[in-house]
């Protein structure tokens, strides 16, 4: 495919990966508008993101086998058009609860949409086209990354049509509308060789082991850490242990597993998984907390919240193509440079809100966010890569998934355990702060920030086991 219907088709996709990439980020800047108009509690706004990221990392792998088997071009408009009604059935939301159910489905939906992606560029698209678009889906990337706060807190302070916050999600309706017009008629049909078969049972066993895992971290606290609690969490960790067993097994009755169990005997692909849920975890919740410390914490508005994550966003953009191009000469420092960047960048932010009292000024927070952002431009965009480089060629596409998968759930995993670092020390804060806005939040963002910090040096020491270089087989 070439010419005016191949760049039609790249649009198509293109904004429904921005959509997608989107409301990954807009949410975090709305948190605290949220939770006053629907009374959502802290843990509800944990489930708000988490909901979205585990259930799209939970669609990425048995989404691409079911465009592969069924139609790349079919299962992307069906998911395109689940997603708009799932945004919105968000912005209509009643309460959290429903608001949280809604997420769930539309990080599904997105789950199974942007792996068709990939399938069709790569079996549609002509070889010097294939390299464009691979290009136009990373600048989406970081267009995506700078306008998630911005959009969002522009949206919600001009509260159009007194919506408020539900305008960050009414905005995907027509976006999806009119790539699905386009859609219907541009994009190409296509399907895998061979028929993949659906490891269904596999799939909706670790979906739930990691949510019963993840439960009881974000609502121990609102529950007072009951024994049923722990109990739910032993059971997590018990069907972690079946799905491993039952993908052996289906291995070895020549089935198609999840997770192939032949990646667990590779050392640099372990020490990837590790430093993906790390190094994208504190991530997540980084942002989370961020925002509401900015909001309810400094006074800040939606906006200005937006303008002081925009540095984060710019020190991304300016490093990632670097990054890229001195993958294959230099990965492994590359990517282990990127995560000790991050961890200065949060020692910075921690000392800047040490004493819990002190609202920093915008530049020396902006500072702070636009080293993180030449960490994140170092690391991010090629750290599938690097991991790669250690995974033999035949495994690299199973690989490739199991990794941005993980990818998902690490940030799921942050929100719930990060961001209840933070929420918990906002209760002791409460008293000794006299009702005061300010420290109470700032001595909470000054408990969580040690842990930020951890986070990322940690993740820079499980890259350490990682590849030199950067893969250079095809995915």
């Amino acid at each position: 495919m070439a010419g005016r219907r191949a760049s039609l088709a790249l649009l198509v996709m293109l904004f429904a990966t921005f959509m997608d990439l989107l409301d990954v980020t807009i949410v975090t800047v709305a948190a605290p508008d949220i939770a006053a108009d629907l009374h959502a509690s802290q843990a509800q706004l944990q489930w708000m993101l988490a909901a979205y990221t585990l259930a799209l990392g939970s669609g990425l792998i048995t989404g691409g086998r079911v465009g592969d088997a069924y139609g790349r071009r079919k299962v992307f408009l069906v998911s395109l058009a689940c997603f708009a009604v799932a945004s919105a059935a968000c912005a209509l939301a009643p309460s959290a609860g429903v608001l949280i159910a809604v997420r769930a489905v539309q990080g599904l939906a997105g789950g199974f949409m942007v792996p068709q992606v990939f399938g069709i560029i790569r079996s549609s698209f002509e070889p010097a086209a294939m390299a464009k678009a691979f290009g136009a889906y990373g600048a989406v990337q970081g267009l995506a990354s700078v306008a998630g706060p911005l959009l969002g807190g522009a949206l919600i302070d001009a509260d159009l049509w007194g919506l408020g916050w539900r305008t960050i999600f009414w905005i995907n309706v027509p976006v999806a509308v009119l790539a699905l017009a386009l859609g219907v008629r541009v994009l190409p049909e296509s399907l895998a060789p061979v028929r993949a078969r659906l490891d269904v049972a596999g799939a909706v066993l670790v979906a739930v082991a990691v949510l019963l895992v993840l439960l009881p971290l974000v609502q121990g606290r609102d529950w007072g850490w009951p024994a049923f609690g722990w109990a739910l969490l032993a059971i997590g960790l018990l069907l972690l242990a079946v799905f491993l067993a039952y993908e052996r097994a289906l291995t070895r009755r020549g089935g198609q597993p999840v997770l192939d169990p032949a990646l667990l005997s590779i050392r640099p692909f372990n020490a990837g998984l590790v430093a993906s849920v790390l190094f994208f975890g504190g991530l997540a919740s980084f942002f989370l907390v961020l925002s509401i410390y900015l909001q309810a914490g400094t006074g800040r508005s939606a906006w200005d919240t937006g303008l002081v994550i925009l540095p984060y966003a710019i020190g991304s953009m300016i490093t990632s193509g670097a990054g890229v191009a001195l993958a294959a000469q230099a990965g492994r420092a590359l990517v282990v440079t990127g995560a000790l960047t991050l961890a200065a960048s949060q020692g910075l932010l921690c000392w800047l809100v040490r004493d819990g009292a002190t609202a920093p000024g915008y530049w020396p927070l902006a500072g702070a966010m636009f080293l993180g952002g030449l960490g994140l431009g170092l690391g991010a965009p090629i750290l599938v890569n690097v991991v790669l480089a250690g995974v033999p060629g035949r495994h690299a596409g199973a690989a490739g998934g199991v990794l941005s998968t993980v990818n998902q759930i690490g940030g799921a995993a942050g929100v719930a355990v990060l961001g209840t670092v933070f929420f918990n020390a906002l209760i002791p804060a409460a008293g000794a702060a006299s009702g005061a806005p300010e420290p109470l939040f700032g001595h909470a963002l000054a408990q969580v920030m040690p842990w930020q910090v951890a986070t990322y040096v940690l993740a820079a020491v499980a890259m350490l086991a990682l590849p030199k270089t950067a893969a250079t087989h095809q995915q």
